[in-house]
């Protein structure tokens, strides 16, 4: 048999300082984003009732991908997680195209993110230009991304303490509404609100199976509990606890939640205008209840700006060190951070905020949705690497973990042709952020098939240069 490869080159330098308690709320943190906490509004605004479906359908398949990821990190911790994976069970094209099509969506995700947050502070302060608070918020994440992983860490377990605690606040005061069929914003809360006000699909099946790229996208950041398997103290003994707590955060934090909401008012109470749990609070009649969930989306838009800074540092890094991505993205700082690959991704976002001044809403819209396009790619990439490292497995060529991805091959494939699916759904909708996303596939296919054949030279030449220092 053959022991997973040495990655001494590739994992040096990096601090082991990311505890247990880090992991699981890295993981929580992932799994509780803007997507729910404002998309949610508008998405039942559309589909009604029956988009507690896409939820479902989606958290089945978020599921059997953490799942795969868990058995790709045990076989091996990396911090370069599923590019590293790609790179080795399919093949080398596949670890660039997965690498910066991750980059792709958390770029266009830490743009909105990160104008977001100018736009929360921007209530309380409505008078302080947008850009400047926008600008303060990038500056404190990327210092904290360029201190050490253990700050990085801390932040991220406390914005994952304020999402969760928010979450949990409303689990609790919706079941209680319905349970107890109060009268919430002139109507009554209730099972019935699933039905009433035009059926369970008020607005038709397809709308339903429309809102599934949306609903996607706002599952993605589960795999960054993979990534920071490379900087966990004993990631066998913590991945699987950080992957497994996933089944229950999908179905109450996501599934629950969109339930509760759908239950507590009609569907026709929601909109994309405001946060589906400031209406609620809103309807009972808490006044302060806009100012604390204002609160919780801003440290949910940080936390994801956070989250993408540490996530495309380590990927970036990664694709550096091989010559495919510019050669400072792999240098360190003193304090065993990647700081070329952070601040490439910082000046990123810093040229969205300032686009922020010239670019529409719509095409802002547009950017974030082709962003999705990276998180299927990602989550199909793992998938496919898991089934190559079962047959290598089954060839007697590697050990394979005790902890494996449930009814593979069979459901590697199922929740591949489901991911397919959402992207050619996207073709048929109203929306036209959403039909870009479709259409921009070729754009994207082409720009990297160009990109794998430049870096071909810049490959070879590292290649040449590593076996000559394995010579000497």
């Amino acid at each position: 048999m053959v022991s997973a490869p040495d990655t001494l080159d590739r994992e040096e330098g990096y601090a082991k300082g990311l505890r247990n308690r880090h992991v699981q709320m890295i993981a929580m943190g992932g799994a509780i984003g803007v997507g729910l906490f404002l998309g949610a509004g508008g998405r039942m605004a559309q589909s009604g009732p029956a988009l507690v479906v896409s939820y479902a359908l989606c958290g089945i398949a978020a599921f059997f991908v953490m799942r795969a990821l868990g058995e790709l990190v045990l076989y091996r911790p990396v911090a370069g997680s599923f590019v590293e994976y790609s790179r080795e069970f399919i093949g080398p094209w596949a670890g660039f195209a997965a690498g910066w099509l991750y980059f792709l969506n958390w770029a266009g995700s830490g743009i909105a993110e990160i104008t977001a947050a100018g736009i929360y502070i921007g209530k309380w302060f409505p008078d302080f230009p947008q850009w400047v608070t926008a600008l303060i918020c990038l500056a404190v994440l990327l210092a904290v991304n360029l201190l050490s992983v253990k700050l990085f860490g801390e932040l991220e377990f406390w914005f994952a303490v304020i999402k969760v605690l928010a979450i949990v606040t409303f689990l609790f005061v919706g079941l209680a509404l319905v349970v107890t069929g109060a009268e919430v914003g002139g109507t009554t809360a209730g099972p019935h609100n699933l039905v009433d006000h035009g059926g369970f699909t008020p607005n038709g099946l397809p709308v339903v199976l429309m809102s599934m790229q949306g609903v996607m996208f706002a599952y993605a950041s589960m795999e960054m509990a993979g990534i920071a398997a490379g900087e966990t103290e004993d990631p066998a003994k913590v991945m699987p606890r950080a992957i497994n707590g996933v089944v229950w955060r999908i179905a109450v934090f996501y599934i629950g939640s969109v339930l509760l909401l759908a239950m507590v008012l009609p569907w026709t109470s929601y909109s994309g205008e405001q946060s589906p749990f400031v209406t609620v609070f809103s309807s009972i009649g808490i006044p302060w209840a806009g100012d604390v969930m204002n609160f919780v989306v801003l440290t949910a838009a940080l936390s994801s700006c956070n989250s993408g800074l540490y996530a495309t540092g380590r990927i970036l890094r990664s694709l550096g060190q091989r010559g495919e991505a510019p050669a400072f993205t792999e240098r360190m700082n003193a304090r065993q951070a990647p700081f070329g690959a952070v601040l490439f991704t910082g000046a990123v976002f810093l040229i969205g905020v300032l686009l922020n001044y010239v670019v529409p809403k719509d095409a802002f819209d547009i950017a974030t949705s082709i962003a999705s396009l990276g998180v299927i790619a990602t989550w199909a990439a793992l998938l496919i690497a898991q089934t190559r490292l079962r047959k290598r497995a089954e060839r007697g060529e590697l050990t394979r973990p005790s902890y494996r991805m449930p009814g593979s091959p069979y459901t590697n494939w199922i929740v591949v042709a489901f991911l397919l699916l959402i992207v050619v759904l996207a073709a048929f909708s109203d929306e036209l952020a959403v039909r870009a996303s479709f259409y921009a596939v070729p754009v994207v296919v082409l720009a990297l098939f160009v990109g794998w054949r430049l870096v071909g030279r810049s490959r070879s030449s590292i290649a040449e240069e590593r076996a000559g220092q394995s010579e000497a």
